[in-house]
């Protein structure tokens, strides 16, 4: 992995996001049911193009088609498992980023077996709570250290980014953003759109959370509540110009 600062600043970030708006990364996104549609949106708002199938006999020809791919656990079933290793091996074999987002491995000893030999292929980045760093690594979030050369996003009241190049601290967003499904899940595939594009891992990763919690912010003065939230969440993430995002990032 390339060096990377431990901090960017507003300027570099507002930088990714219009270099992400222009390159309009397709990323290809096996996610659970409930988070499809949201996430769909998020991407298509941000700039990025998302599919979305799960069938076996297509889901290695679209990730081919992909420049990167997010594997999400949230709904696992056995049709999700089987693209889940399918859509993996082709990402691994084309060298593109994908990034495993393991959602409540803490409730399921089975979802918990199928993240941690996820992790032997080496996913670009985990994106996870608290809790679900400790029921997958076997130890308390605090210190996170990187795994292996894998980018991992612990996100919360704070948002955390740690590679093995060191650590940035997102202190963007909004309170409604807990009270709204998915938020988390499309969080994730933002970020691997970010991460396709093949540069400073840990700078891409911050870029994309502090790009997603200042949208959460400018929605939250916009709206009445959860439900008048979304639709400004997803303008502001179409919407938000470079002085916006270089004045409204808060980063260290």
């Amino acid at each position: 992995m390339a060096k990377s600062p431990s901090v960017i600043n507003g300027h570099e970030v507002a930088e990714w996001v219009q270099r992400f708006r222009m390159t309009k990364p397709h990323v290809h996104c096996i996610t659970n049911s409930v988070a499809q549609h949201f996430t769909a949106n998020v991407l298509l708002a941000a700039g990025a193009t998302p599919s979305m199938t799960i069938a076996a006999e297509e889901v290695g020809d679209f990730v081919r088609m992909a420049d990167a791919l997010l594997i999400n656990l949230g709904t696992m079933d056995a049709q999700r498992t089987v693209a889940v290793n399918s859509a993996i091996a082709v990402a691994t074999d084309e060298n593109k980023a994908w990034v495993l987002d393991p959602v409540f491995v803490q409730a399921s000893p089975i979802r918990l077996q199928l993240a941690q030999l996820l992790l032997q292929y080496g996913p670009t980045l985990i994106r996870c709570n608290e809790t679900e760093y400790s029921a997958l690594f076997g130890t308390a979030a605090d210190p996170i250290i990187s795994r292996e050369g894998t980018l991992i996003a612990l996100t919360g009241k704070q948002d955390r980014i740690v590679a093995e190049a060191g650590t940035c601290t997102v202190m963007n967003g909004s309170a409604l953003m807990d009270r709204v499904t998915a938020m988390g899940c499309a969080l994730t595939a933002l970020m691997v759109g970010f991460l396709s594009l093949k540069e400073d891992e840990l700078a891409a990763a911050t870029a994309a959370v502090s790009f997603f919690g200042l949208a959460g912010e400018y929605a939250e003065r916009a709206s009445n509540g959860p439900g008048t939230f979304v639709p400004h969440f997803l303008d502001a993430l179409a919407n938000l110009d470079g002085k916006a995002i270089a004045e409204g990032v808060r980063l260290s």
